[in-house]
């Protein structure tokens, strides 16, 4: 990319797009467009086909996705299914009949079966089953990304996708019942420290191994690769370390200041037992993560504390 390339961040108001903004402005990329969903809804395909005709923007990222943890998803496996497959399905496919020179698309590691070997490499991809939790947003992602490869190798295009492993930072998402476990877990012990609970329960038994990264760690892979990386497998994205729920909770409760005691409910689900990404392959491009996981969670709960989302209920 030119530094005065026209660049369209799709999603840029979510966590992952505002980061990819601010990465962008940071190396001196100047001509970014971004438009808001009052004024381009990217289920509509006609309104996405007409913005695409208008901008013709050069370089695509398409981190516009409807996200959220086990119950959002549990409980909305249509709109997860529905929503992702459109919005994704209609950027794609308008950017190539635009002839946009480069797209890079978001997806999720759990777009990898839920029993895959660990750590995951890329190549693991639909060889077994996913996780039942989040079929349906895996779904969407998967056909994402294997539209992207199927127009590579029928058109001729430069089309690649990122897989993030669980993110974390500035403009996360803190409702109580529809974000993922580290920003649901800053808002919880936030919550009973402020209001003196002495315990806080959390789901299943504390088990289950995690990877996180920074989000703005994340923005800087996916400008490396859009300047450094062609070709159809996807790249995963993610620091290489795992640690569980139960130090990952222990570890929140710490940076926020919550001196209470823990517990687990063990009726509710743990989700996938292991989630690890073999990042080999980013590593081999020469790039690696910057932002431990202890100074990434103070930098999220300074956030948080500034952060308009957590006064939602």
């Amino acid at each position: 990319m030119e530094k005065n390339s026209k660049i369209f961040v799709a999603g840029h108001k979510g966590m992952v797009g505002s980061a990819i903004v601010r990465e962008l402005t940071a190396q001196g990329y100047t001509n970014i467009i971004v438009k808001p969903h009052a004024e381009l809804d990217l289920c509509r395909q006609e309104a996405v086909e007409a913005f695409f005709e208008k901008e013709k923007p050069e370089y695509v990222f398409l981190a516009a996705a409807k996200v959220g943890g086990i119950v959002a998803n549990q409980s909305a496996l249509a709109d997860f299914m529905y929503e992702n497959m459109i919005l994704e399905m209609n950027v794609i496919h308008a950017a190539w009949q635009n002839g946009c020179k480069k797209l890079l698309f978001l997806g999720s590691s759990c777009i990898y079966p839920k029993m895959a070997p660990q750590p995951m490499k890329e190549d693991c991809l639909l060889t077994s089953a996913l996780e039942p939790t989040n079929e349906a947003y895996a779904l969407a992602k998967i056909s994402g990304l294997k539209y992207c490869e199927y127009l590579n190798k029928q058109y001729g295009t430069d089309y690649i996708s990122v897989m993030p492993t669980n993110l974390y930072g500035p403009n996360d998402n803190y409702h109580p019942t529809h974000s993922h476990v580290l920003p649901a877990l800053i808002r919880r012990f936030h919550e009973a420290k402020e209001a003196g609970v002495n315990e806080v329960t959390c789901w299943g038994d504390g088990s289950p191994l995690r990877e996180f990264l920074y989000v703005d760690d994340l923005a800087n892979l996916c400008v490396f690769l859009m300047n450094n990386y062609s070709g159809d497998e996807t790249v995963n994205a993610g620091s290489g370390k795992e640690l569980s729920i139960k130090e990952l909770t222990e570890l929140v409760a710490e940076t926020v200041g919550y001196e209470g005691e823990i517990k687990w409910d063990t009726s509710k689900p743990n989700g996938t037992p292991r989630k690890l990404l073999d990042v080999s392959k980013a590593a081999a491009l020469g790039w690696t993560y910057k932002t431990e996981l202890k100074d990434g969670i103070r930098l999220a709960y300074d956030d948080f504390l500034n952060n308009p989302m957590r006064a939602q209920r």
